[in-house]
């Protein structure tokens, strides 16, 4: 697969649809960086990866959430995860499993830090 010449609008539309306020906010946090972070990041995160045709977004989403949960070094991200996977439709029940799925792989503590953000994530008022 060959990288698209300009990757930055299609990062923008995958990041849109996981989190609607979020494409502008990010690319001005990127930009401020630097003026390429923007391009180089999210064109490699979201259009190189994300955007790729071999998984739907919902289940990618969910193996973000697992590991980023399993991760534990990454609470902000998996905030923003765990209510991008609310978004593109995982359910609540599904996020509970991957939770109790970290909790044997990853240990206890991160599981303790996914449940923190699951919950948030489910009270979230935008949630639909």
């Amino acid at each position: 697969m060959s990288r698209e010449a300009a990757p930055l609008p299609r990062a923008m539309d995958v990041l849109g649809q996981l989190d609607a306020t979020a494409p502008e906010a990010v690319r001005a946090r990127l930009e401020a960086l630097a003026p390429e972070a923007a391009e180089i990041i999210m064109g490699y995160a979201f259009t190189d990866v994300l955007g790729r045709a071999g998984l739907d977004l919902r289940t990618r989403e969910m193996l973000t959430v697992a590991m980023l949960s399993a991760m534990g070094t990454a609470p902000d991200q998996l905030a923003f995860h765990m209510r991008a996977a609310r978004a593109t439709g995982v359910r609540r029940d599904e996020i509970v499993e991957i939770v109790l799925q970290v909790s044997v792989y990853a240990g206890v503590p991160a599981a303790m830090n996914a449940v923190t953000a699951a919950l948030a994530a489910f009270d979230d008022p935008g949630e639909s």
